[in-house]
């Protein structure tokens, strides 16, 4: 074996070991997310404003409620042990149903259209100060 393909399989071994260790990193962190230790809060904006948070591992029974859009539009979340999602809509592509249900923080609910957001933040903690401040 020359120089130059001993070269190229250090590196391709050392690129199988880095994407094996990323693989088990992610694979890790979402067990950590589905853990039964984590509680999530519920938050639920629209037009960048907070219009409710829901401690889901305090929520017993599964409810649903209806946020009102300005154009005139509505979406109905459910509400569900550890669990919210978007089950109805009348916005034309109807992606926030799509979305399915959600239970940790990875991905949040958006509809576009009627500017509604519900992202999951761990702990029963909800706070309006930002997360960083920038100088």
């Amino acid at each position: 074996m020359n120089t130059l393909s001993k070269r190229a399989c250090l590196l391709a071994c050392g690129i199988a070991v880095l994407l094996a260790g990323c693989a088990l990193y992610l694979f890790f962190q979402k067990r950590a997310a589905h853990s039964p230790e984590a509680a999530y809060t519920a938050c639920i904006y629209q037009d960048g404003q907070i219009l409710r948070s829901i401690s889901l591992d305090q929520v017993s029974e599964t409810y649903r409620f209806t946020v009102e859009a300005a154009d005139g539009g509505y979406n109905i979340v459910e509400v569900s042990p550890g669990a919210i999602a978007i089950v109805e809509a009348d916005c034309p592509d109807r992606l926030c149903v799509l979305q399915g249900r959600i239970t940790d923080s990875l991905l949040p609910i958006t509809c576009l259209p009627h500017r509604l957001v519900i992202e999951l933040k761990p702990g029963d903690h909800v706070s309006d100060a930002p997360d960083a401040v920038a100088y």
